[in-house]
């Protein structure tokens, strides 16, 4: 027994921002962000826009793809939700007009590999039979336009599948997810929860933006995702060679060439959106996913290897082996 893709969709803010639009308030260039990131180009959200309304627009066109108008589970991996208080899959089921349960998960960047590993462990043991699982960000409300350093790298995003459990051996094959909490603090919203409640000060020093330490971030982030990526594969008993497609998150050029190189992953096989998305967090990997399926990168009985990794510091990869028909 295990588990099936039935459905995709994917959504981003409906503001196209260029690298020369950030350059006209943020010290910086397009030169600099594209050789230093690889990203051209970002989605941000308009007026009306929030994380719960692109995950229901992606959520809406994974429904209407599987055939289905309820599942048993609908999970937002997200770090920016609408509301500390209900969840923003409770936004999204309350739109949606879904019955069961509904859960937000915070792995950051990971989030969406996290969400699916959950959800298909719960319909493995049949404590659910669907799973709604999506990935969705609104980075552009928690971004310190003063820091070049992040300003520069983050888009608004979705994506989203349905999950479904299936009697054969399933697509998903193996997984691996992981934190270290004693590096936790290199990528962080300092201010906003329990730790530090808001107030005047934590609003005047800009503290409920992200922070980030990128040299420090960079040098896990390389390190771990090939890690993860090997631990899948082994639990799998494939090779780099067996896989047909690659979906890193999207983060940053250089750790995604680092990462194929490393891997020995030929980089024809590897999916990259990040000039036109940026950095989308937990929504990078199923709007990667999405996208690849519908440009006719992936067929029936491809090898899909998925990975992520964001704050916590956390990591995550997935193996699929892929049934969903075109």
């Amino acid at each position: 027994m295990g588990i099936r893709i039935t459905g995709l969709g994917k959504s981003a803010g409906s503001r196209v921002v260029t690298n020369e639009d950030i350059a006209s308030f943020v010290d910086t260039n397009d030169e600099w962000i594209r050789t230093r990131t690889g990203i051209s180009q970002r989605y941000f959200t308009a007026e009306g826009e929030t994380t719960a309304t692109l995950a229901a627009d992606a959520a809406r066109q994974a429904l209407k793809h599987a055939e289905r108008e309820d599942v048993d589970m609908t999970a937002v991996a997200t770090m920016t939700p609408d509301t500390p208080c209900p969840s923003t899959a409770g936004w999204v089921q309350g739109e949606l007009g879904l019955g069961g349960g509904a859960i937000d998960l915070n792995a950051a960047c990971s989030g969406w590999v996290y969400s699916m590993a959950l959800c298909a462990g719960a319909i493995e043991t049949r404590a659910l039979e669907s799973a709604l699982v999506i990935g969705a960000e609104r980075f552009s409300y928690i971004l310190d336009w003063e820091d070049r350093q992040t300003a520069v790298i983050f888009g608004d995003g979705s994506g989203a599948a349905v999950i479904e459990r299936t009697e054969g051996r399933g697509d998903l094959l193996a997984c691996d997810l992981g934190n270290d909490g004693s590096i936790a603090h290199l990528i962080q919203i300092p201010a906003g929860g329990a730790r530090l409640p808001a107030s005047i000060e934590t609003v005047e020093k800009r503290l409920h933006t992200v922070d980030m330490a990128g040299k420090e971030v960079f040098r896990v982030a390389t390190t771990v995702m090939v890690d993860t990526c090997r631990k899948t594969l082994a639990k799998a008993g494939v090779s780099v060679e067996d896989v047909a497609v690659f979906i890193p998150h999207q983060a940053n050029i250089r750790i995604i060439s680092y990462a194929i190189e490393k891997l020995g992953m030929p980089e024809e096989r590897t999916v990259v959106n990040i000039d036109r998305y940026g950095n989308t967090s937990a929504a990078s990997v199923p709007i990667a996913l999405c996208e690849a399926w519908e440009n006719g990168r992936i067929d029936e009985g491809d090898l899909v290897l998925v990975a992520g990794f964001g704050a916590g510091m956390s990591w995550a990869s997935a193996l699929f082996e892929w049934s969903l028909p075109r």
